[in-house]
């Protein structure tokens, strides 16, 4: 039995790429070193340590929060920051 090839697409070529979704949250952090579990308890994720590259930015792979090296931190919830966060 034969295969058939493959429908092609009746979207044009030049159509609009499709949305990833909303910007993800920006957290001020003062520290190269981050750890993060989401909002914490049951609707967080499991803490994880993150180190912000040399951009001085990291994205948290569960919440996709966005940490951003700045002078001043803003002390979100579920952040920890420095050493006394690993």
């Amino acid at each position: 039995m034969a295969r058939k090839a493959p429908a092609k697409s009746s979207a044009p070529a030049s159509a609009a790429p499709v949305s990833q979704g909303p910007e993800p949250e920006i957290v001020h952090v003062a520290a190269h070193k981050v750890a993060c579990d989401g909002v914490g308890g049951a609707l967080g994720h499991p803490k994880v340590f993150l180190e912000l590259g040399t951009d001085g930015q990291v994205d948290c792979p569960y919440c996709d929060r966005r940490f951003v090296l700045t002078a001043k931190s803003s002390h979100a919830p579920g952040v920890y920051e420095g050493s006394h966060g690993h």
